[in-house]
């Protein structure tokens, strides 16, 4: 269910798609969601990267990497979520149902484990282009496990750490931020940030305590293929000292872990992509370079190729 309230303002012309009826708004309105939906169709957005039917592949280039969003195996959850448009401010707060257990597909059926996430979002002209700056905050309370008890009790027991033997009812905190800049139509800047302490395993996203991404979308007009995109950007993604001995004393996460980790290392990526229209489809060629994957500097270098086809009737 999503309810649009009229404030005052500008009447904006809303567009028809898949996620929406066409229609009109006013440009200062309160928008509410309830129902079952994706925190990041809400917060953490980005005109040039979040949208990986369209632009990037990479998950910490679709949304922030510390930005550990509560969800279910298949990014879904129940809440619900307000925004308040202001003038060029919009405020947003949220409240969302959170996995049983951590990067699992089963939500907790009483909201015992939930997430609260708050957001700022600033839109601006800089030289007579659009930008945008948004901060994003959450805070999320479920039973997770902590690295340090994890090793700790691997140290007395002689086993291999297992978060899921320490795993407490307990809060986690984390920031994030992203911003947009139009340079000149048909070429666009963005960034994006985070940090998460990096005592607590991953909840429902990825394993990143800190990240760091940014790059570019440059329209195809410039050489006379005004449909086309080019995208490209480099992120650097980064674990806690903590998180990194875990991994070290033989632990696995959900997603990560070589049993040992000896030589850790900051994980440094490059994407780049070019999607180009075929008839009403669209097609993209897409290549990621990744330095060091899952923090381990005795893996790769990985280089991934992908093509993508999107199909719309």
């Amino acid at each position: 269910l999503r309810q649009t309230i009229d404030l005052g303002g500008d009447v904006q012309k809303v567009e028809s798609g898949p996620m929406q009826f066409a229609g009109s708004q006013t440009s200062d309105r309160l928008v509410l969601t309830v129902g079952k939906f994706s925190v990041v169709d809400i917060f953490d957005s980005n005109k040039y990267a979040h949208d990986p039917r369209g632009d990037f592949l990479n998950w910490t280039l679709v949304n922030t990497g510390a930005f550990d969003y509560a969800a279910d195996a298949w990014a879904f959850t129940y809440g619900a979520a307000a925004e308040w448009y202001t003038g060029p401010w919009t405020f947003r707060a949220g409240v969302f149902d959170g996995p049983l257990v951590p990067n699992s597909t089963n939500l907790d059926p009483a909201f015992g484990q939930f997430q609260m996430v708050g957001e700022v979002e600033r839109r601006y002209e800089l030289l007579a282009q659009p930008g945008k700056i948004a901060v994003t905050g959450y805070l999320t309370r479920a039973r997770m496990g902590n690295f340090q008890d994890a090793v700790d009790l691997a140290n007395l027991t002689g086993a291999a750490p297992d978060l899921s033997l320490v795993r407490t009812y307990t809060s986690k905190l984390g920031i994030a931020g992203n911003i947009e800049q139009q340079i000149m139509p048909g070429v666009g800047l963005f960034a994006r940030a985070g940090y998460t302490p990096g005592r607590l395993e991953a909840y429902a996203f990825t394993d990143a305590d800190a990240t760091l991404a940014g790059g570019a979308s440059i329209s195809g007009k410039f050489w006379n293929r005004p449909n086309d995109t080019l995208g490209i950007a480099g992120i650097r993604n980064m674990i806690s000292t903590t998180h990194q001995a875990y991994f070290a004393a033989g632990g696995y996460s959900a997603l990560i872990g070589d049993g040992q980790l000896p030589h850790p290392g900051a994980e440094k990526i490059v994407e780049v992509y070019y999607t180009l229209p075929i008839a009403t489809w669209m097609l993209t060629f897409d290549y990621q370079f990744i330095d060091n994957p899952a923090y381990n500097r005795d893996r790769g270098p990985v280089s991934i190729v992908a093509t993508r086809l999107h199909a719309q009737f």
